[in-house]
């Protein structure tokens, strides 16, 4: 009797953490999550950093917070490492404690398009498992690996309650510009005195965290923006749910 309730109650447990299978197999077709591509407040600028935790963090999270701005970091599971590597952990902790808004990357950085439902969902699920644990939060937010997704992408995101984020300027960092190109991506763009920008930013890279990103601060502050979190500059919340960070044992392994 004991062992079928433990079971009953450790089966419920596994569907709230992973809900694959049957049941949203046939929510295929149904409702699907929004995808924002720019911020909605006039003046706001959200700058975003995909692909971490990595070893740029820390100068990009200080370099925002002397200057007075937010970011929002979309941190991978396991992807240049594990997250749950005792460095990795810090550093997430480092960026929320700061006061940075934490989103998923989802856990291998896939292309999402090319995988099933209950892959989505694996992917997914596993890095909102891991930022639950380290620092007791669970993003209302994903950005899809490369900006991909289609109709699947989005209606495992409305399953799993997130929006996707993707971005209307791209500093160039991951596709080979050039500290000078990045920069003057940054003058070109703000030239046309856009309402808002969301930009996408990579702090994997040392460029971005040494001088692309100060510059970049330097501009729009010149410009009258301020810099934002991505749920701010939507008017919107960032967490689905926030609570109390985990202790580690051994199942905190990728």
């Amino acid at each position: 009797m004991l062992s079928a309730l433990l079971l009953t109650v450790a089966t419920a447990a596994c569907v709230v953490a992973h809900p694959m299978g049957a049941d949203l197999e046939a929510r295929q077709g149904g409702p699907k999550a929004t995808v924002y591509s720019s911020c909605k407040n006039k003046g706001d600028v959200a700058l975003t950093f995909d692909d971490g935790p990595w070893e740029y963090l820390q100068v990009v999270s200080d370099t925002l917070v002397k200057a007075g701005a937010v970011g929002t970091f979309f941190f991978n599971g396991n992807n240049y490492d594990c997250i749950y590597n005792a460095a990795e952990q810090q550093r997430v902790k480092y960026a929320y404690n700061a006061g940075h808004m934490i989103g998923s990357h989802t856990w291998a950085h896939k292309d999402l398009t090319t995988l099933s439902w209950d892959q989505i969902h694996d992917e997914m699920w596993r890095v909102e498992q891991a930022l639950q644990r380290i620092i007791g939060v669970t993003p209302a937010f994903m950005r899809p690996p490369y900006g991909n997704y289609n109709d699947l992408v989005r209606q495992v995101s409305y399953a799993r309650n997130q929006s996707l984020v993707i971005w209307d300027f791209d500093d160039g960092d991951s596709t080979g510009s050039s500290v000078a190109q990045s920069e003057a991506d940054y003058d070109k763009a703000l030239a046309k005195h856009p309402n808002s920008m969301l930009s996408l930013n990579h702090e994997t890279y040392k460029t971005t965290a040494y001088q692309v990103l100060p510059y970049a601060i330097s501009k729009l502050q010149a410009g009258g923006y301020k810099m934002v979190s991505v749920a701010t500059c939507l008017g919107l919340q960032p967490y689905q749910h926030v609570g109390k960070p985990g202790t580690p044992d051994a199942t905190w392994k990728c």
